[in-house]
């Protein structure tokens, strides 16, 4: 019995995503799974939901906002509650401070939380643990004490699955919560085995924490190649608002400003093609600054951009004025084009997608495609911060020889296969399960 815990499994973010790969790898294993989170679209009987978890529930989404956001000067006015404090020169004290307040909410959260995860494990009556990012980005600091206290008061065998680190994202760079971040984000505990998605976060986690880790990149099932399309999607193009003869280039990310949205934007008014983009999701939860900046700048350069989150989802069906809604699996066969122009990820499920649906693709040279994509071989269009006339020509190039673009990507299909299949994935899973139990006879 294997329990994923993680803030929330529903949606298209990257951590849901890859948690249902690796548990349909682990149920093809011989495991049952089970879910721990605040957000929840997996099975009922399988689920063991706690709202709070969740890391935009209001309670846990005013602790983040006052212990990153910055009330910095504001919270000295806290020392009057200590009057020995006034005899003291304040210019001594740092301003990254929290409120005793702010403290108190989050022991009486995290020990909420703690109570709940014994429940979950005596209900599934659980043998290994998955936590899927919620000991690595402190998005909700409560729970990530309370999982690292289980963990030490258990001994239970723990698969530490890390996405984000809290270094990598420069809104968690000034906090007031640097000792949590220190003892959590990630623990240094024995019974856990910590896994990366590259190179260079394994690096990045040896060097500021002590402790070693297994690479494990994202994945697709590359031995199960993508279903035929059907009748449903025939209205795809007409509904996602392309005309006859135009090209579709397709931006399959959430708007956040580390995708670089605009180099796509850009990209789609300097081909002088007949081309719409599209970008397939919203905002999320970073805000919707990033978002307004994108409409401003597509309508600066003319560019007509489809923004179609709307009707795109994890399931089909219909919008409540009867429109169809797709998944992206639907999409991506009809897109001439992916772009995928991020400056910073993670590894980039987006990449793989295209791959797998065997599209033609440009990409931004950030670190991690660099280090541990690129030298794989995969015939892409790459560029290198901007967009250059040579990024233009090589797309051009491919949208209008579709032939050799196809040769590419079945080229880029087999390479894919190699090195970030289900098959790898469960070799791997096997290497850390059996650290977890011992091998079995």
């Amino acid at each position: 019995m294997i329990g994923f815990i993680s803030t929330r499994f529903a949606g298209n973010d990257g951590v849901s995503l890859e948690t249902a790969k690796w548990a349909s790898v682990l149920q093809r294993m011989g495991y049952q799974c089970f879910y721990f989170c605040g957000e929840c679209d997996r099975p009922q009987d399988q689920s063991y939901i706690v709202p709070e978890a969740f890391y935009r529930h209001p309670e846990i989404d005013a602790i983040t906002q006052t212990v990153f956001n910055g009330e910095w000067g504001k919270l000295h006015q806290s020392r009057k509650l200590h009057p020995e404090f006034e005899t003291l020169y304040q210019d001594y004290f740092s301003i990254y401070i929290r409120s005793s307040k702010t403290s108190k909410k989050i022991q009486d959260l995290k020990n909420y939380f703690k109570e709940h995860l014994y429940q979950f494990a005596f209900k599934f009556h659980l043998e290994v643990l998955i936590i899927e990012n919620a000991i690595t980005i402190p998005v909700n600091i409560p729970l990530g004490l309370a999982i690292t206290e289980f963990i030490a008061e258990t001994g239970f065998p723990v698969i530490a699955h890390h996405h984000d680190f809290y270094w990598e994202r420069q809104r968690f760079i000034n906090n007031s919560v640097q000792d949590y971040l220190s003892t959590a984000f990630p623990p240094d505990l024995p019974s856990i085995q910590h896994v990366v998605l590259n190179t260079i976060q394994a690096r990045q986690l040896a060097s500021k924490v002590g402790v070693s880790s297994m690479v494990i990149p994202n994945v697709m099932d590359f031995d199960k190649p993508p279903l035929p399309q059907d009748d449903y999607t025939k209205s795809v193009r007409s509904d996602l608002g392309l005309g006859p003869g135009q090209f579709l280039i397709l931006q399959p990310t959430r708007i956040i400003q580390r995708k670089g949205i605009e180099h796509a934007i850009e990209l789609t008014r300097r081909l002088n093609l007949p081309a719409e983009l599209v970008i397939s999701h919203a905002a999320g939860d970073e805000g919707t600054a990033y978002e307004k900046r994108i409409h401003e700048f597509a309508s600066l350069l003319g560019v007509t951009v489809n923004f179609v989150s709307d009707i795109i989802s994890n399931q089909r069906g219909f919008t409540t004025d009867g429109r169809k809604i797709y998944t992206l699996e639907d999409i991506y066969p009809f897109a001439d084009l992916v772009t995928y122009p991020s400056a910073i990820e993670g590894f980039g499920n987006a990449f793989l997608e295209a791959i797998y649906y065997k599209r033609p693709l440009v990409v931004n040279n950030y670190s991690i495609y660099e280090t541990d994509i690129k030298p794989k071989g995969f015939q892409v269009i790459e560029f290198d911060g901007f967009i250059s006339e040579e990024t233009l020509d090589q797309v051009r190039k491919q949208l209008l020889h579709p032939e050799e673009a196809q040769q590419r990507s079945e080229f880029n299909y087999q390479l894919a296969q190699r090195y970030y299949s289900f098959t790898m994935l469960e070799n791997r899973l096997r290497l850390l399960l059996s650290g977890c139990y011992g091998e079995r006879l």
